[in-house]
Order: C-alpha cells, then sequence, then structure tokens
C-alpha cells in the first residue's frame, strides 16, 4: 500500500484548519486515514508554537515505512529537522514570457530615443 504524509482540511469556509495525517495514496484528500500525526492552524501567527504540533516519533516511523510526505508536509519535517533539506527547482513561473519581454525592450527603446534626440 502506498502510503503518504499530508493535510485535511478542516474548519469552516475561509476559516482552514487541517490535521497531518497518514493516509492510502488512493484515498481522497479529507477522506479515511490511518493515523493523525498533528495539526497545523495556518491563521496563527508564524512564530506561534501552537501553530503546528506534530507527533515527531510517529512521523519518523511512517517515513521509515516509506511513507511519502506531500511538499507541505515535507517542509514542515524538515523545519522540525527530521528530514534533510531537499533541493526544490526554482519554476520561474514569475518570469514574463517571451511576448511580454520583447514589448518591454521596444517600450525603453522608445523612451531612450526622445531622450537622446535632445
Amino acid at each position: 500500500m502506498a502510503t503518504k504524509i499530508r493535510l485535511a482540511r478542516g474548519g469552516s469556509k475561509k476559516r482552514p484548519h487541517y490535521a497531518i495525517v497518514v493516509s492510502d495514496s488512493r484515498m481522497p484528500r479529507d477522506g479515511r486515514f490511518l493515523e493523525k500525526l498533528g495539526t497545523y492552524n495556518p491563521l496563527l501567527a508564524k512564530d506561534s508554537e501552537d501553530r503546528i504540533k506534530l507527533d515527531l516519533d510517529r512521523a519518523k516511523h511512517w517515513l521509515d515505512q516509506g511513507a511519502q510526505p506531500t511538499d507541505r508536509v515535507s517542509r514542515f519535517l524538515e523545519a522540525a529537522g527530521v528530514r534533510e533539506k531537499a533541493a526544490r527547482a526554482n519554476m520561474k513561473k514569475a518570469e514574463p514570457g517571451k511576448k511580454a519581454k520583447q514589448r518591454a525592450t521596444e517600450k525603453a527603446a522608445k523612451a531612450a530615443a526622445p531622450a537622446e534626440a535632445e
């Protein structure tokens, strides 16, 4: 069975509260899970100790059993010192496309042309 350590959403609309759970990868996000490892409340301040509560011994146990954490949960585990920090790909999503870059260079050239004429 392929297991994942992931977040299961709870709470009302616009007031999220997550449970950190171990579940079968085929189960839905908020569906059946094998074990609850902790909680995550994103509404609390980042320096609050109640923001993330996690049973590290059980998390280590599940990682040893082959459970794969999601990206967000792996960041929690890295911050707690359970996992080594993984190298992540920088996807350059914020970088403008080819046409936008071309328009920007043309606009800069037009702005520079009157300045040179004076």
